[in-house]
Order: structure tokens, then sequence, then C-alpha cells
């Protein structure tokens, strides 16, 4: 195949990708039975994210650049157990979110989606690169789905 050719970029192409879902799932599916999770809302809370995962550990605290933090609901005119806004991440160039970095035992991976509503589609999970003291760290994240913009709840600033 010559370099430039429509083949050679397409095979470039799916090398490339081949290689990130491989660095994706090795960090989703650490050999020691963990993944990073990093949390910026409700669950920056010890005593929430520990009542379906009781595995979690505070690891760091952390940055995600490139994003913001925002408060809304999933779907227009929406009731949710907050009676107002929860919190989402968007990309934003040269905004930054903070946030805390949790370890957390792959057996709690599918309680942790359920409670961020993964498989009714409020939430879907992402892989993010985080800045820690001890360096940057792949973590998995959630971000809203069909984001519409509200004030946080009452309820909601109290917990974070």
């Amino acid at each position: 195949m010559l370099k430039g050719s429509p083949m050679w970029r397409t095979s470039n192409i799916f090398y490339t990708f081949f290689l990130i879902c491989i660095h994706f799932s090795k960090m989703s599916d650490s050999s020691d039975g963990k993944f990073m999770y990093f949390a910026f809302g409700s669950n920056l809370l010890k005593e929430r994210l520990q009542l379906m995962n009781p595995s979690a550990v505070f690891y760091a605290t952390g940055r995600l650049k490139d994003y913001k933090l925002d408060f809304g609901v999933w779907e227009k005119n929406v009731e949710t157990a907050w009676h107002g806004g929860v919190a989402t991440i968007e990309s934003c160039p040269g905004e930054e979110v903070w946030g805390v970095v949790w370890t957390m035992s792959n057996e709690n991976l599918s309680t942790l989606d359920s409670q961020e509503g993964v498989s009714h589609g409020k939430y879907s999970p992402l892989e993010v690169s985080i800045e820690t003291d001890q360096g940057v760290m792949l973590c998995r994240t959630y971000q809203m789905n069909n984001f519409h913009a509200c004030p946080p709840s009452p309820q909601y600033k109290q917990v974070s």
C-alpha cells in the first residue's frame, strides 16, 4: 500500500482505533480488579457513593481539563428526586472541573452505572484523563445525555 492512499489511511485509522480500545479496556478492567472513578457532583460525598458502592476508597483530588461543570436535567420538565438540576460535565476548552478520584472494585461497576442511570439513558460513561498530584490517570466518569440546563436543587447544594 502506498502511504497516503485511501486504503492506507483506512488501515491506519482502524489500527489507531484498535489501540485506543485496548487502552481503555485495560483501564476499566485493570488486572488488580479495580478501576478509577472521577466524581464531580453528589458522589463527592463518601457516604452517598458507598451506599451502593461499598468498595469506593478515596484516592486523590483531581482536575479534568477542558470541561466545565453544569447543572440540569436529562429531559425538559422532568421531575427528579433532587427537585432541580443535577451535576454534569460539558466539553469546554480552557475550563476545568475539580473533583475526587475514587478507587473501586470492578464488582461495583454495574452498581455505579445503575446509580448514574446508564440503562435508562440519563448518563453515559466516559473515560477521561485526570490530573492528580500522583500524575495523570485515566478514570471513568459520567456525562448527562439530552442535557437541559436548570439551577441546582436546594437538596443537591447541601450534598455537594
